[in-house]
């Protein structure tokens, strides 16, 4: 047992709980350029100031360019207008607050650090993250790029050799950094009002350390990868420790459905979570609080592009290309350098293109921009050796004089430039093996839609309809579903990725310009400004009931999380509850079995000889009525508990009962019909044939149908159309289909534990003349909450003078109290039984622990 000081630092209540009772003022974070005073300040004309939330954008690196002048030595820093960090501000109203957060792409020396912070505050609202040069190679060369990046893109490291495999050491430098973050972000957070939004795998696990600190902190996530299938993502050594940042937040956005799915199949198999679908938005339960699911793709600033193609600066290039070109149809692919471009395979198309149409020589162009590589290492080398090779081979077959088939242009490569690329390109081509969204097919495509001045450039006539273009987009990257009319391929298959540039090449103008139409219209109106202004609006929708819940941190290190409860869920407290049975003398006490007496890990589940002479202990007193109300069957409970004479017995939820042991077991009272056994029993066979791991349950009055030990998954589908055939095979009979936890239950209309409270309370009056003044109920599972609800409800319930509704584990509920597990209960039902005669001293429990053992409790 642990000891009761170690279980109420579980409870505590964070600053910010307090806060919001009023207990104690709000923090003070004095900062350049921010007033976040307590009192808010106030206007000239004496009237309180509404302070506004701003959005705090916290990413691995700010929107920020540093270069240090070579002249004078000095820091000189300027926007950086192609983050997207930056751009997603034309989502937000006018006048809205933001502060970035991340690290400065610069090596600034710590005795500068101070004065280059001060600057990026004053001028630029950014909160630089100063790592040491060591600390940050292993975090993000080390954990991120050569071991996260490979495994979130569906890689293995199977040998040192072949990918880097987990090094602890560079996991806790992630963790370490993921800190240092935090603690930047609370020097400028007012955590009551602002939000945070926090971008990519480089800090999945910053939102734990966040709301560690501030329980009600609104946090949303967006994931700029793919999110890897359970397959792979569970050979992470450190998987749940960033499934639980994830669930940290309010928010979590993907760009694609597929994303999504992995990442609840991941919930769901290794946490054991489901989610639900509502209205429209997908949500994860956890510990009472809704983690919300966004699925929207990321879009491009189109203000950015057609800035460019307005610019005079840009006619000169364009006319430089043409005439580069001249004569010849110009592929494109923009891709930075690393394994899963898939830029070989790209060039190995070409080389199959070239080979299949001879008439396309000399005639067709791939000109590859590739981008500079974001890490270094083997990796890197290998991608740009076989590149290289790949380009030379196919190169000197094909090459002729004033043709080269292949064109290399090596970054770092303008904003300004690409547009032109994109300009005299009559098709790009995405052929990434994984990626996680890819906004090359966006720009090329708003690119493709001209100007007055690039038309003017390309020598189009003003009066005909020019906007045309084709893609060729892999399968396997974010962008492909919402461009429905772009050519998808299949990277690793190079005939049919050379069939598609065979296709693009030879396409009629029409069908370039219907493609095109159809992918404008889609890019234009879901740009970044949209999906920023989405994001925020469901972030808000997502905390919007912060303040109506109580919550509490429970646990340590990465595996913290809060608990929303109801403000007035409270712990049940031993010394009020045995006052309140002392003065008591008409008690109904009712307890369920599985998960509240009884560990639901034990494998064993009979009643140990100690449980037996406690509920004795408990029957003995005149005062009192006892009766355990379980799901199980009739049979083992009074096997059981056949040496409890006066314990009452509810058994398969109320559709038995029986008062004592030498009384007889009596049905609910209702007229059941059991005839449509019949009818479900070879439904569920089939389910049960189809389902490894599953099986049936069939008790006296109902059928329930198991799935714990299935493939969750499958388990999961497969529950959710027994349910459906079920309802539609019953449809016209008196039963009722229920889903619960791992199980499908068929059960008579009308029988439920909350029956079994109103009727012992009316049985109580009538036929045993007792007017109950004490009613305490304890259960632990969704069944018992039928119990409780009928507490709050049954109009003969407010007339008990003593009520206490109470669920085991801290949780949402519809009880008022909690106690934490069984050896809770097993404590005050001791208690109880100690208050009614001569207390005994030592009794063995099972205790709620992964595996079932015996304790001895001192009381």
């Amino acid at each position: 047992m642990f000891p009761g000081s170690w279980l109420d630092q579980l409870n505590l209540v964070s600053a910010d709980d307090f806060r919001i009772m009023g207990r104690i003022p709000k923090a003070v974070t004095k900062l350049p350029g921010f007033d976040t005073d307590g009192d808010g300040g106030s206007d000239p004309s004496g009237g309180a100031c509404v302070s506004q939330p701003k959005r705090i954008i916290v990413s691995n690196q700010l929107p920020i360019r540093a270069h240090r002048e070579p002249l004078t030595g000095k820091w000189s820093f300027e926007y950086d207008n192609d983050s997207l960090y930056l751009q997603l501000k034309d989502g937000f109203p006018p006048g809205t607050e933001f502060v970035y957060v991340g690290s400065l792409n610069a090596n600034v020396r710590t005795s500068e650090q101070e004065d280059v912070a001060q600057l990026l505050l004053e001028k630029f609202q950014c909160v630089p993250t100063f790592l040491p040069v060591d600390l940050h190679n292993k975090y993000y060369h080390g954990f991120c790029k050569h071991y996260l990046w490979p495994v979130f893109h569906y890689m293995l490291p199977m040998t040192q050799s072949h990918g880097s495999l987990f090094e602890r050491s560079h996991w806790r430098a992630y963790m370490r950094v993921n800190k240092i973050f935090a603690d930047k972000i609370f020097e400028v957070i007012n955590p009551e009002e602002d939000y945070v939004w926090i971008h990519d795998y480089h800090l999945m696990v910053l939102p734990t350390f966040l709301r560690n600190r501030f329980h009600r902190l609104k946090v949303g996530f967006f994931l700029h990868s793919p999110f890897p299938s359970s397959e792979i993502y569970r050979t992470l050594p450190v998987r749940d420790e960033i499934l639980k940042g994830f669930l940290n937040c309010d928010l979590i956005g993907f760009h694609t459905f597929d994303y999504a799915r992995h990442f609840l199949s991941c919930c769901s198999r290794m946490l054991g979570i489901d989610y639900e679908s509502k209205r429209g938005y997908i949500g994860v339960e956890y510990f009472g609080r809704t983690v919300s699911i966004k699925i929207l793709p990321v879009g491009i600033h189109m203000g950015q592009i057609e800035s460019i193609m307005a610019s005079r600066e840009l006619t000169d290039k364009v006319k430089e290309l043409r005439q580069t070109f001249q004569g010849k149809t110009v592929m494109l692919g923009v891709d930075d350098l690393d394994m899963f471009k898939g830029i070989s395979l790209k060039f190995m198309a070409m080389g199959q293109l070239l080979q299949q149409n001879e008439q396309l020589r000399e005639k067709v162009v791939l000109v590859q921009i590739t981008n500079p590589a974001r890490s270094t290492g083997k990796d890197v080398r290998d991608v740009r050796k076989e590149m290289n090779w790949v380009a030379n081979e196919i190169n000197g077959k094909f090459r002729k004089p004033g043709y080269e088939p292949i064109v290399f242009v090596n970054g770092p490569v303008s904003t300004l430039e690409k547009v032109a690329y994109y300009a005299v390109a009559e098709c790009v081509v995405v052929n990434a093996v994984r990626d996680g969204m890819n906004l090359v097919p966006y720009k090329y495509t708003v690119t493709r839609q001209g100007s007055p001045v690039l038309d003017e450039a390309l020598g189009y006539d003003d009066s005909a309809d020019v906007s045309k273009s084709v893609i060729i987009v892999s399968e396997f990257i974010g962008c492909s579903p919402s461009l429905s009319g772009a050519i998808r391929v299949n990277p690793w298959n190079v005939e049919a990725v050379a069939d598609a540039m065979s296709s693009a090449v030879t396409m009629s103008e029409a069908e370039k310009q219907l493609r095109h139409q159809k992918h404008y219209k889609y890019i234009s109106s879901h740009d970044v400004a949209y999906w920023a202004r989405s994001f925020d609006q469901d972030l808000q929708r997502a905390c919007k009931d912060h303040y109506n819940k109580r919550f509490w941190g429970v646990g340590f290190g990465l595996g913290f999380r809060v608990v929303a409860l109801d403000p007035y869920f409270r712990k049940l407290s031993v010394e009020a509850i045995t006052a309140a049975y002392k003065r008591t003398s008409s008690r109904l006490i009712l307890l369920d079995y599985d998960g509240t007496v009884m560990p639901q890990a034990c494998v064993d589940k009979r009643p140990s000889n100690d449980l037996i002479s406690l509920l004795n202990r408990l029957c003995d007193d005149p005062c009192n009525v006892v009766f355990v109300v379980s799901g199980r069957g009739k049979d083992p409970l009074s096997k059981w508990f056949g040496s409890c004479e006066n314990l009452g017995i509810s058994a398969e939820h109320g559709y038995f009962i029986r008062w004592n042991s030498s009384s007889e077991w009596k049905t609910c009272g209702l007229r059941v019909d059991l005839s449509w056994k019949k009818m479900a029993l070879p439904v569920m066979n089939h389910y049960k044939e189809a389902t490894d791991g599953s099986f049936i349950e069939e008790k006296e009055s109902a059928m329930v149908w198991h799935h714990q030990e299935a493939d969750p998954s499958f388990g999961s589908s497969q529950a959710k159309e027994l349910l459906d055939h079920l309802e539609g095979v019953l449809a016209n009979e008196p039963v009722v289909v229920k889903r619960g936890q791992h199980i499908v239950e068929v059960k008579p209309q009308g029988v439920s534990k909350g029956k079994v409270v109103e009727n012992l309370i009316g049985n109580m009056r009538n036929s045993k003349g007792m007017r109950p003044d004490f009613l305490l109920c304890i259960g632990d599972d969704r069944s018992d909450e039928d119990m409780f609800e009928s507490i709050v409800n049954h109009l003969d319930v407010p007339s008990i003078a003593e009520v206490f509704a109470c669920t085991v584990g801290q949780k949402p509920s519809k009880a008022k109290y909690y106690l934490d597990d069984t050896s809770d209960v097993i404590k005050l039902l001791l208690w109880l039984a100690d208050s009614s005669g001569e207390p005994q001293q030592k009794l063995t429990f099972p205790q709620p622990t992964g595996q079932c053992r015996t304790e001895i409790l001192d009381l």
